[in-house]
Formats: structure tokens, sequence, C-alpha cells
């Protein structure tokens, strides 16, 4: 599944990796349960709420996508802890590539498989991936019944502020 990234973006935001109807589509987050398209709008980093496939109007934002494991399963959890070890090997090259200012990595527990961080918590992170600041942001997959939606907007709200206040 194709990135949406260019070099410079203010945030590129890591999926864990596609589901299938996002393989299927092409479009990232595509499941209509997913709730990043409206937390990414809630938190005011886009003016309004777009569709998977208005994904590309992202670059206009200084916003982009990527997942941490290419792989797509109807799951998550489906992923082995070597896959997402060898994606949070990849990711860092790609960052240090793109040179983003902000990393946000939606999913914590494939955050901490990925860097072998196993008490990173949501919010920004000590350690820099690929030379980029990173920020924990919860999975907003439907599935994740951890979070509201306005508590993911919020969560989302917080990165925003701190990327906003760097320009």
């Amino acid at each position: 599944m194709p990135d949406v990234a260019a070099e410079g973006l203010r945030v590129l935001f890591c999926g864990i990796n596609p589901g299938l109807l996002s393989a299927a589509t092409g479009h990232h987050f595509a499941r209509p349960g997913n709730r990043f398209w409206p937390a990414l709008h809630a938190s005011g980093f886009t003016p309004r709420r777009l569709l998977p496939q208005e994904e590309q109007e992202l670059l206009s934002y200084g916003l982009g996508i990527t997942n941490v494991v290419a792989r797509a399963t109807a799951r998550a959890d489906e992923l082995s802890r070597e896959e997402l070890a060898e994606g949070g090997r990849l990711l860092a090259e790609k960052v240090a590539r793109l040179r983003p200012n902000w990393l946000a990595v939606l999913g914590i527990t494939a955050y901490r498989a990925a860097f072998d961080e196993p008490a990173a918590a949501v919010g920004p992170q000590r350690r820099l991936v690929g030379g980029a600041p990173v920020w924990l942001l919860p999975n907003p997959s439907g599935l994740n019944a951890h979070y509201t939606p306005p508590a993911l907007a919020e969560e989302f709200g917080r990165l925003r502020a701190a990327a906003s206040a760097e320009e």
C-alpha cells in the first residue's frame, strides 16, 4: 500500500499495518469504523473531515501516512514481534530519509514491540526514530475500546499543539 508522504512534513502518522479493507481499496484507514479521520479533523489538523480516498490532501496540510508493517491483516495482533521489529527498523530508515518534524505512531502495543520499549505510554517519547521526535497515539481502530472518540481527538490535539508550537 503506497505511503502518503513527502520530505519535511509537519507530522508523519504511522499506522501499525493496513487492514484488509485498506489493502483492497488502496486507502489508509478505510474501514468506516476507524476513528483516524474523525480524530484528525476534531483535533484541528484538518479543516474538515477527509474521506480515506482524499488522503492525498493531507500533504497540503504538511501531514502524511505510512505503516510500521506493510503486510495487511484483519487484526494487528496477527503480526509477529519479528515483523514489528523489522518494520521498526525500516520505518527508522524511511523517517531519516523524509525528515518529518514529528513521527506519530498509532498503536501503543505495536510501538512497544517495534522499538523494544515495553514501558512506552501515550504522548511524546524520549527516543528519536530516524532522527525525528516520536509522539505515541492510541490505535484509532474501532476495536480499541480504551479510547472514546473525544478522548482520541484530545490526544491528537496534544500532538497538534506541540507540532504547531514548533512552526
